[in-house]
């Protein structure tokens, strides 16, 4: 996101693999049903109807019917957008294409936050592509982030990335966060790929942004690789729209989408789809990285 941070604090997920690396992931297998798809039980909507321009408007380009828009990123800009309404909770989803090719240093981003509302002390639920080299996959992070510890102060963060079981340049693929009271599910086409639930937990209004922005400083391969102008524009690309959830003006009334069928947790079979997802394409996850100071993860 604009702002570069990257001081995240999340709990474990409900899953965990026993290696911190998948040097060589397993042979691609046929993409379990999760069995609940929250994607379906939402509307997809115009991008002017849920959102508007952030900044660099010079760097977006919108559909003719409103339901596409294209972001793009050179050496004297990025681009990003903000949802008009906050909310206390909800279902906020996209399908995203990212750019084939040299794309190193490049973040496309899908995320809610309140950080305008609280500068250093914000709330984060973050996923995003991460930019890489030809012959390398794209990175997808997911990370949460709750009431920042400010400017200067020491960063924490608390990431799982993956690579995914397809190609993110090739086609569109929907990207969703389901933050709910008490859990927060991270979806990539509706299969869970990761679940939140702990007491240090995002309970402030959000918003849902998107973007794309210069991250060279740790995107790719921690900074090794950074991005090159040669290359740009960097495209990504933005569709079916969905958020459902409780603004904050919403009465009490409203409730938020259920995680799975049963309401809260996820279903036997939607654990079975994250564990093959996690097996299949997790790469990193925090609690086993072994150069982090453990006194600053309890939960590990």
């Amino acid at each position: 996101m604009p702002d570069k941070k990257k001081n995240l604090l999340v709990a474990p997920c409900l899953l965990l693999l026993p290696a911190i690396v998948l040097l060589h992931p397993p042979a691609a297998q046929a993409q379990p049903s999760p069995g609940y798809y929250p994607s379906s039980m939402v509307r997809s909507m115009a991008f002017s109807e849920g959102y508007v321009n952030l900044w660099g408007p010079q760097h977006q380009t919108l559909s003719q019917d409103q339901k596409a828009l294209t972001l793009l990123m050179d050496r004297s800009s990025g681009s990003g957008f903000k949802s008009k309404r906050s909310y206390r909770n909800g279902y906020f989803g996209a399908s995203i294409k990212v750019q084939p090719g040299y794309t190193a240093g490049v973040n496309t981003a899908f995320y809610l936050s309140n950080n305008e509302l609280y500068p250093g002390k914000h709330d984060e639920i973050d996923m995003e592509l991460l930019g890489t080299v030809p012959g390398e996959p794209y990175t997808l992070q997911t990370n949460v982030y709750v009431r920042g510890t400010g400017d200067g102060a020491r960063l924490v963060g608390r990431e799982m990335r993956f690579h995914l079981w397809f190609d993110p340049a090739a086609d569109f693929h929907h990207y969703a966060i389901l933050w709910n009271p008490d859990e927060i599910v991270f979806l990539v086409d509706d299969v869970p790929v990761r679940r939140y639930a702990g007491d240090a937990f995002p309970d402030r209004e959000m918003w849902a942004y998107g973007s794309i922005w210069d991250a060279s400083d740790w995107a790719t391969d921690g900074g090794r690789y950074r991005a090159d102008y040669a290359y740009q524009p960097f495209v990504a690309r933005f569709q079916g729209f969905k958020t459902a959830g409780c603004e904050v003006a919403a009465p009490s009334t409203c409730r938020p989408m259920p995680a799975s069928p049963a309401g809260t947790g996820l279903s036997s079979q939607q654990q079975d789809a994250m564990r093959w997802a996690q097996h299949r394409s997790m790469v990193y996850y925090y609690c086993q990285d072994h150069t982090k100071d453990r006194a600053l993860y309890p939960e590990c």
